[in-house]
């Protein structure tokens, strides 16, 4: 025992000594250990505009089914949104949502997501005289698209706490091979009670490791299994300006992620409603590669019975590109 005791309190002297000598750790570098990067597209223009923060929870919509799907508890009637946008490389991405309150049981929504790559001009290697090959056109195309077909369902569990989660199908497709698998989601929405200062945890894209199936000989290769992307997320937000229920308020999010395949990273998020109807987004993120600047905003027009709704959302990729995102919703 005496000898257990004095090679432990050595093992600790050691790792204090080196913790002292300032020893860097190593970085790890997670870019590129998953796949199924198009769950990390925010469908919602609204979340978009404020940064791609999660919880944007007053005044939300069914798009809260994209995000933290907790925020649909707080919502009874009938809502449809649906969303377009031409994605980086002129890649179209297209979502619907749908959410309906059950009263008392909780609130459910159904989800549709797909991503299409368009045509893509094939290119293969060819042999050369040494042993070197050059890229050739072939003038044959192929074809890649994502889809997400999902169900959710969140319940107020008092009148400051809410539980949600989502489940979704996810398909890939491309050049004849294709993958499926479930991806699952599970988020909290609290309200501290002070003021409108509310918090939310998010886990996002829960699932099994796939592969692509479709082996052939061209690919000389054996199917590699392929990651989840998976995400946990933590926001504060708070309502200034906010006075006895006034329609007039300026909201404020922060939200920290980290992520299996990535650095850590925060968002940031603002939005400036005028009489719940005028809706004033921005938003910055930091620590990406490329994205920074949002901005967008939105309209929010009631007809009798019912609520039309139009959002829009600018996103800055730097070099590569900027992508305008447009959402059209009615609320019965």
């Amino acid at each position: 025992m005496h000898i257990i005791k004095n090679v432990a309190i050595l093992l600790i002297l050691v790792a204090t000594i080196f913790g002292q000598n300032g020893i860097d750790p190593v970085d790890i570098e997670r870019s590129g250990q998953s796949g199924w990067q198009f769950l990390k597209i925010n469908p919602d223009p609204r979340q978009a505009a404020m940064g791609g923060v999660l919880l944007v929870n007053r005044a939300a919509n069914a798009n809260a089914a994209f995000g933290s799907p907790a925020i649909l508890g707080h919502l009874q009637e009938l809502d449809i949104q649906f969303n377009s946008m031409n994605w980086i490389a002129d890649i179209n991405h297209t979502s619907l949502a749908i959410s309906k309150g059950l009263g008392g049981y909780g609130t459910v929504a159904l989800s549709y997501v797909s991503l299409d790559y368009g045509e893509i001009q094939e290119t293969i290697h060819e042999d050369r005289q040494g042993g070197a090959t050059v890229p050739v056109i072939t003038g044959n195309y192929f074809t890649g698209r994502d889809l997400a077909i999902g169900i959710s369902y969140a319940k107020l569990i008092t009148d400051k706490l809410s539980l949600g989660g989502n489940i979704r199908y996810i398909n890939e497709e491309i050049a004849g091979l294709g993958m499926s698998n479930w991806s699952f989601d599970f988020s909290t929405l609290y309200y501290t009670g002070l003021n409108s200062l509310r918090l939310s945890i998010a886990a996002r894209n829960f699932g099994a490791d796939t592969h692509l199936v479709g082996y052939s000989e061209e690919l000389q290769s054996e199917p590699v299994d392929i990651r989840m992307p998976l995400e946990f997320r933590t926001g504060v937000a708070y309502d200034f300006f906010d006075m006895d229920g006034d329609k007039n308020y300026l909201t404020v999010v922060v939200e920290g992620k980290v992520q299996s395949d990535g650095a850590e990273k925060i968002n940031i998020g603002t939005e400036y409603v005028f009489q719940e109807m005028l809706f004033l987004r921005g938003g910055y993120r930091l620590n990406y590669d490329t994205e920074g600047l949002t901005f967008g905003l939105g309209v929010n027009y009631p007809v009798g019975n019912y609520s039309l709704s139009f959002n829009y959302a600018f996103l800055d990729f730097g070099v590569l590109t900027q992508v305008n995102m447009f959402s059209f919703g009615l609320e019965f």
